[in-house]
């Protein structure tokens, strides 16, 4: 059974018809058919629907792929800010799809619904793309567009996503039931493969492609903008083949009123006079029909199953946010590949593609033959099982990558490292406020101390005081310091005197997990440094220190340096993902400079490999939980409330998202105890789902479909006919 399949309802309308005699209607001029694809019965028209859905997936997929990194390295928000951003963005692009149906269905039909959200959805592209050019405004001013722009996205993203596939099957005749099944399948391929393929190509034109000095955010977002401009131009170019049926009127507002006339009546009737009736729905029997009243019964026992499944979305959503902030601190080399952060998302489409026939035609058959009834409220539950157990698998990979990474600052702590760049040893000794002893290193000529020291303050900012020790001198000095931050003392002298320099470092030093260098420049002159197409770097003369700059992982053996009117190649080695890396300028003994290389911060060490089983895990609780899901509600709604059944399942979608941005506002845990809360909640979700589902009696297919059409005798006599009327929902 196709979920996604396009359902019709027929109900029989029985109206009175005069007995006089009526003379037969001339017969019309019979309907040309429209043009088909080669000879088969596809209409043509579905043609130009596939190829729009197809670019608008992978305009939207695209776009949401890099938005989490777009969010943290270019509007400089921090991770639970852009996981917030995130996912608020997600649930209102399922919260939309409402009003989409709603103007369709009661206003202006799903052709110039699909027409007119579209172009808001190009809209709110372009002013996305605008928002992420560096050289245009200010912060301030990128973070608006970027606000106005996913808002204007998530209004035609939703808007038309219950149109189009339902436009699709408008097409189709009714003989043709066949070829319409047939389409569905074609329709959703084209949505699997544009997410699969934007999900790979956009993190590698902003990451793999340098604008303005940075990642190309503006052409990651400009590429899925123009594909969405074409899936317009190509629907807009079928429109003289297409079916444009009329509004027909909106059943799920007709369900929302339906409800609310039930509830309130209830209410205005409480008097223990007045007789209870058998349901609560009953009380809606005085306005609507009883075959009304009895569909929104059977709604709602599906719907309040529906009650605990945000809880799975919120789990489902997270990698493309926690799960891509994660491989951000990974090692991407995979030897014969190297990957973006952002890319991992893939693996979710494209298993999907491998899993659905897997589960069909492997697993769910040796599952029947061993004699086991595996339901599909019990597939469900093995669905949330699994997502459970991918965060806990998250959760471990987190920890392991937390114990190779340099540990954070708290509150009224500091982290401080010694650089000794003079000729000879030096011992130092920092002292707090009370000249109690915080640090003692002796340092030897061009060394640092082997890692950063955590230091704490009384306060949250202290003046610390350093004792030097250089050949015969002793030299104290003082330098502020504010918690919280990482600092680097950098020593220099001459062997006549010793001087000191305390410099502010940056904490997170690398971006998207790339490697980050800094330079500290010991000669008497500035220089230029230029370390590919658009990275350049000026350090002052006489200890000039840069600031951390992020480049491409590789190889480089000979880096141009301008010094005045000499230029100069220096090799800088291998820099590696998640590594920072202090250069220090220096003049050889042929006066010729040279470059001493330190690391601040190690290299990963941790593959994003180790990312597969959880992507693995929640993938395949993906395909036992929603499909199945979809296919339950289904079976077991009438047919008049499909529709609305999609709407609510689009909901829970949305209200999952919803959860994450909550968790993530509210929430003060580390990563890894997050990803834990989460596992744990939905395990909590899955059992009250479990008890649901065993209380649920299941209905028969036959017990819930509409009466068929039905030829009804004409009575003789004085008594009306009847007349048999198709109203399709």
């Amino acid at each position: 059974m196709n979920p996604f399949q396009i359902n019709e309802s027929k109900e029989t309308v029985f109206s009175p018809v005069s007995t006089d005699t009526v003379p037969p209607r001339p017969p019309g001029p019979p309907e040309k058919s429209p043009p088909k694809i080669c000879g088969t019965n596809y209409p043509l028209s579905v043609a130009f629907i596939v190829v729009n859905e197809f670019c608008e997936r992978f305009s939207y997929y695209g776009m949401k792929a890099v938005l989490t990194l777009y969010f943290l390295y270019f509007l400089h928000w921090d991770e639970d800010t852009s996981t917030s951003v995130y996912h608020a963005f997600s649930s209102l692009c399922y919260f939309t799809p409402i009003l989409g149906a709603a103007i369709a269905d009661s206003w202006l039909g799903k052709f110039k619904t699909i027409i007119y959200l579209s172009l808001v959805y190009v809209l709110g592209h372009v002013i996305k793309s605008l928002g992420a050019i560096p050289v245009l405004g200010g912060q301030m001013l990128h973070r608006v567009l970027a606000v106005i722009g996913l808002s204007l996205i998530a209004l035609g993203t939703g808007g038309i996503k219950p149109c189009v596939a339902a436009f699709g099957g408008d097409q189709f005749e009714e003989k043709h039931a066949e070829e319409r099944t047939r389409y569905f399948s074609v329709f959703y391929l084209s949505i699997n493969a544009g997410s699969l393929i934007s999900t790979f190509i956009t993190p590698m034109l902003r990451g793999d492609i340098q604008c303005f000095g940075e990642d190309c955010y503006a052409l990651a977002f400009g590429i899925p903008g123009l594909l969405m401009v074409i899936a317009l131009v190509v629907f807009t170019m079928g429109s003289k083949m297409y079916q444009k049926p009329p509004p027909e009127g909106n059943i799920v507002a007709q369900v929302v009123k339906c409800i609310w006339f039930a509830i309130s009546n209830r209410f205005k009737n409480r008097s223990g006079d007045i007789p209870k009736r058998q349901h609560w729905l009953d009380w809606a029997a005085e306005k609507y029909s009883k075959q009304l009243v009895t569909d929104v019964k059977a709604l709602t026992r599906i719907l309040f199953l529906y009650v605990p499944l945000p809880m799975f979305w919120a789990l489902l959503d997270q990698q493309g946010s926690r799960w891509t902030l994660q491989a951000t601190r990974m090692d991407r080399n995979l030897g014969f590949f190297v990957l973006q952060p952002d890319q991992m998302q893939v693996l979710n489409p494209l298993l999907v593609l491998v899993f659905i026939p897997l589960f069909d035609l492997v697993i769910y058959r040796l599952v029947s033959k061993c004699g086991i009834n595996f339901s599909s409220i019990r597939k469900m539950a093995v669905g949330m099982i699994l997502a459970c157990l991918a965060f806990a698998v998250a959760a471990a990979v987190e920890i392991k990558i937390d114990e190779m990474a340099p540990p954070k600052a708290g509150p009224r702590e500091i982290f401080l490292q010694v650089l000794n760049l003079a000729d000879d040893e030096v011992k130092v000794t920092v002292l707090g406020d009370n000249n109690n002893y915080l640090l003692e290193e002796s340092i030897k000529s061009f060394q640092k101390t082997p890692h950063y020291s955590k230091l704490h303050l009384n306060t949250k900012s202290q003046d610390f005081h350093f004792h030097l020790k250089y050949h015969n001198f002793s030299v104290y000095t003082e330098h502020s310091v504010e918690e919280k931050n990482w600092y680097s003392l950098i020593l220099h002298g001459n062997g006549r005197n010793i001087s000191s320099m305390l410099v502010k470092d940056e904490e997170n030093k690398t971006t998207n997990g790339m490697p980050a260098v800094r330079f500290v420049n010991t000669l008497h002159k500035d220089v230029n440094i230029s370390l590919g197409k658009d990275v350049a770097l000026s350090v002052g003369a006489a200890y000039g220190v840069s600031p951390y700059r992020a480049v491409e992982r590789g190889e480089y053996p000979a880096v141009h340096f301008r010094m005045e009117d000499k230029d100069l190649y220096l090799n800088l080695g291998r820099l590696d993902f998640g590594a920072a890396y202090l250069f220090v300028i220096t003049n050889s003994t042929n006066q010729v400079p040279k470059t001493w290389k330190m690391e601040d911060m190690t290299a990963s060490k941790m593959s994003i490999a180790w990312q597969l089983p959880q992507y693995a895990l929640v993938t395949a609780g993906e395909v036992m939980f929603s499909v199945t899901g979809l296919e339950f509600s289904y079976a077991q709604a009438p047919s008049s409330m499909k529709s609305v059944l999609q709407a609510a399942w689009l909901l829970t979608v949305a209200f999952g998202n919803i959860i994450v941005l909550v968790v993530a506002q509210l929430s003060s845990l580390v990563q890894w105890a997050e990803f834990i809360l989460f596992s744990c909640l939905l395990l909590v979700v899955c059992l009250l789902f479990s008890i649901m589902g065993y209380y649920y009696v299941p209905v028969n297919s036959e017990d819930i479909q509409g009466p068929e059409d039905k030829q009804i005798p004409h009575i003789q006599g004085n008594m009306i006919n009847l007349e048999t009327k198709n109203t399709k929902l």
